[in-house]
């Protein structure tokens, strides 16, 4: 893994984590106690988790997150790991057949073992959204983060990710996007759709409507551009002095923001955040659960210098897949007899994004301004998996 510390904290505002989790068929009436003496049994299934966290407004939320959300995802994974093991999960946990159909309805909705897993994810995103939310009341504290976890399990592996942190597969011939970022502009129609079930999120203060520009007064009476939450295309309507109050969803790339507060529309935290000098809370605005992508090694032949990178929005805002996965290829292939190449390409990203100072500024080779962001990257080699 490789890191960067912009210093915008004095604690990094990028979090991490890594571990192996056991899971393990809950018995019911088991202590506490008596699980943690049967830790090293053969009776649970291994999975292997990393996770990267971007925290916003301080380090807190992404410390957080990186301390609980693996406990969550152990937590809900042994809830369901009696359907996980079997080919088709059962309708009833317990296996018990209410109804001879049942297993035809599970077969109909095309229900498999990784959804669950899927499901699992979901639900661990949800709890330890809430358990950030209770910790910085009780601390009095603000701020969020985005989360980025990846889960190999069963052969399979899962990509949660909530936020704009990337994660990509750079295998032998091709790149597989395995996250995509979610931020206003990506999520502008789930916004605007909520603006206009509940408009009195917006307090009077904003315009669910998107315009390709700020309105100005001149602009009443004539007709613009605008976007509405049905709509993926544009089309004209008259502007009317309503029109002339902020956009819900406003800039365009890196500036776009949420309430003109936040650049991202899913993460955990921001229970407190509130629309500065208003009472509008931007937290039923943001989602904190994450899309899960799947890739099942069983049908791909994986090679030696096949990995999976994940890194935070530092590293995405100055390289492209493309360029990633060049340097990718290139470091693994001139240092193959490295034991350390893995971690040491990490670093390698990490430098490349961050450029060189010259000056007062920070640069790239190509003369392009580097990230100012906090870097995190995570190199994980996929061949032989099934070794420590």
């Amino acid at each position: 893994m490789g890191v960067i510390n912009a210093e915008k904290s004095e604690f990094n505002e990028d979090q991490a984590a890594c571990c192996q989790i056991s899971v393990r068929r809950r018995e019911p009436g088991l202590e506490e106690d008596e699980e943690w003496l049967i830790l090293c049994s053969t009776q649970f299934l291994t999975g292997y988790y990393w996770a990267l966290f971007d925290g916003h407004g301080g380090p807190e939320a992404a410390i957080i997150a990186s301390n609980y959300l693996h406990y969550c995802i152990k937590q809900k994974l042994e809830e369901v790991v009696g359907a996980v093991t079997e080919a088709s999960p059962p309708m009833h946990l317990s296996g018990r057949c209410v109804c001879d159909s049942d297993p035809q309805f599970v077969e109909e909705k095309h229900i498999r073992a990784e959804d669950l897993v899927v499901g699992a994810l979901e639900n661990a995103f949800q709890e330890c959204d809430e358990v950030i939310g209770q910790e910085m009341e009780a601390t009095n504290q603000t701020g969020g983060c985005t989360a980025l976890a990846a889960l190999y399990f069963q052969g399979k592996l899962y990509v949660a990710n909530a936020g704009d942190s990337r994660a990509i597969l750079v295998l032998k011939d091709s790149v597989v996007p395995m996250s995509c970022e979610f931020t206003p502009e990506t999520e502008r129609q789930r916004i605007q759709h909520l603006a206009f079930l509940f408009p009195s999120l917006l307090d009077g203060e904003f315009t669910r409507f998107e315009f390709p520009r700020r309105l100005k007064g001149d602009d009443v009476g004539q007709k613009v551009l605008y976007r509405d939450y049905f709509m993926e295309g544009w089309g004209y309507k008259t502007v009317e002095k309503a029109d002339l109050k902020y956009p819900l969803v406003h800039g365009h790339g890196k500036q776009a923001r949420l309430l003109g507060t936040l650049a991202v529309s899913r993460g955990l935290g921001d229970h407190q955040l509130k629309v500065i000098d208003t009472n509008i809370e931007v937290k039923p605005f943001l989602s904190c659960i994450p899309k899960v992508n799947v890739f099942d090694f069983t049908l791909h032949d994986i090679k030696e210098d096949d990995v999976l990178i994940m890194a935070t929005d530092g590293l995405w805002d100055v390289l492209c897949n493309k360029e990633v996965a060049h340097m990718v290829r290139s470091f693994l292939a001139e240092n193959r007899t490295d034991p350390h190449r893995f971690s040491e390409l990490a670093k390698c990203l990490v430098c490349r994004a961050r450029g060189k100072k010259r000056d007062h500024q920070w640069m790239l080779d190509d003369g392009h301004e580097a990230s100012y962001d906090d870097i995190s990257v995570f190199v994980i080699p996929l061949h032989n998996r099934g070794e420590d």
